[in-house]
């Protein structure tokens, strides 16, 4: 078996882009593996999926921390027990601390619903039929403390149709958001692999070129 880099997921809900990656996981030449999956939901789907898939799960509810800080300071903790080297958010629906997130640069991925910068935040479907626009899709980017944001690894575009609803839009991007999800991690995983020191947000323009637009 080759190396693999060691990766957590946190998710919140169903859990399809964290089957895409244990799915894509499963196989032996994949560089990354799943070590810890983490829910702020306890009745989340997701962590069906991981425990299914014998992979380690822990429960860290919000609601049960005073603040966020609070919260992300326990969440980083656990993080750094597992000795993951990348964090992959998937159906996460918390905001990160700016100082959750300075404590992991150039270490958490983010898939999100559109094709950043248009759209970020919630309602992305919504929004992009509102506008009009004739192409969507999903994006797959690095997080910074500026909200969806970060260093872009690469995008996967969807045709809106004339009879689209949010929610037929919203279908056809989740296929593409499992496909780039899968891609992208295994890219970023084999850069880490390569070259260890490799600041990632400096060199993501070269790095992921070949990501974008496939």
């Amino acid at each position: 078996m080759s190396k693999k880099i060691k990766v957590a997921v946190l998710i919140s809900g169903n859990g399809t882009n964290l089957q895409a990656l244990i799915d894509a996981c499963i196989e032996p030449n994949y560089p990354a593996e799943i070590v810890l999956v983490i829910s702020n939901k306890p009745n989340a789907k997701g962590i069906s999926r991981a425990r299914e898939a014998g992979i380690k799960t822990r429960i860290v509810d919000h609601t049960n921390y005073r603040s966020r800080e609070e919260f992300d300071t326990e969440l980083s903790m656990i993080l750094s027990n597992s000795k993951c080297k990348l964090i992959c958010l998937a159906g996460f629906m918390r905001i990160l601390s700016e100082n959750f997130v300075n404590t992991w640069p150039n270490t958490i991925l983010n898939i999100h619903p559109s094709l950043l910068p248009s759209f970020p935040g919630t309602k992305t479907h919504e929004r992009a039929l509102e506008a009009g626009v004739k192409v969507s899709g999903c994006t797959l980017h690095f997080v910074t403390a500026k909200l969806d944001a970060g260093p872009i690894i690469g995008q996967a575009a969807v045709p809106v149709l004339d009879n689209d609803t949010p929610k037929t839009l919203a279908n056809r991007v989740l296929i593409e958001e499992h496909k780039l999800y899968a891609l992208g991690l295994e890219l970023v995983a084999n850069k880490i692999l390569k070259n260890k020191n490799v600041n990632l947000h400096r060199e993501q323009d070269t790095v992921f070129k070949s990501l974008l637009n496939f």
